[in-house]
């Protein structure tokens, strides 16, 4: 199992079974030891069943950065209840660690496959990962950006797109 997916199933396991947290490996592994934003996504029988993340780092690295947004997908989701012990062995993993950010002039240089897009203004950000099933068009991303972060269709926003370098837990 890839590095990354193991950190993230490891500090949710524990974290839903007892309400500990694991400690990063020592040492760390090159592709923990960076800064960078990352996102973790439950699913649950094809299902999302959550998905929480940083755009920006809030942590020291990498694998700090998973174990938090572990708890956070696994437990403080709002659109889920948090998962339960019994679930845990059903859920399947992916970890996402983004690039940083950069401005984008317009939808011509957006491509829903390759980057995600943040949507920007003022307190309000709504952000949508790369390559996601049904959207296929820069419109729609942006489009559902912007309803995430409440930021109307023609109202003055900063777009942004990074990259991801995506792990998947193997079904």
């Amino acid at each position: 199992m890839d590095g990354l997916v193991a950190l993230a199933r490891k500090t949710i396991v524990q974290y839903v079974r007892t309400g500990g947290l694991p400690d990063p490996p020592d040492p760390l592994p090159p592709e923990m030891s960076a800064r960078a934003g990352v996102f973790v996504s439950l699913k649950k029988n094809g299902e999302l069943r959550g998905c929480m993340g940083t755009a920006i780092p809030r942590e020291e690295n990498v694998a700090r950065e998973i174990i938090s947004n572990a708890v956070s997908a696994a437990a403080r989701d709002p659109r889920f209840a948090p998962v339960r012990p019994e679930e845990v062995d059903a859920l399947r993993i992916s970890v996402d660690v983004l690039s940083n950010p950069e401005p984008v002039t317009g939808l011509g240089n957006l491509d829903p496959r390759r980057y995600g897009v943040i949507v920007r203004t003022g307190h309000r950000t709504g952000l949508l990962l790369p390559d996601l099933e049904g959207i296929d068009s820069a419109d729609l991303q942006v489009s559902i950006a912007r309803r995430k972060a409440g930021i109307g269709e023609t109202e003055p926003a900063e777009i942004l797109r990074f990259e991801v370098s995506r792990h998947t837990e193997e079904d």
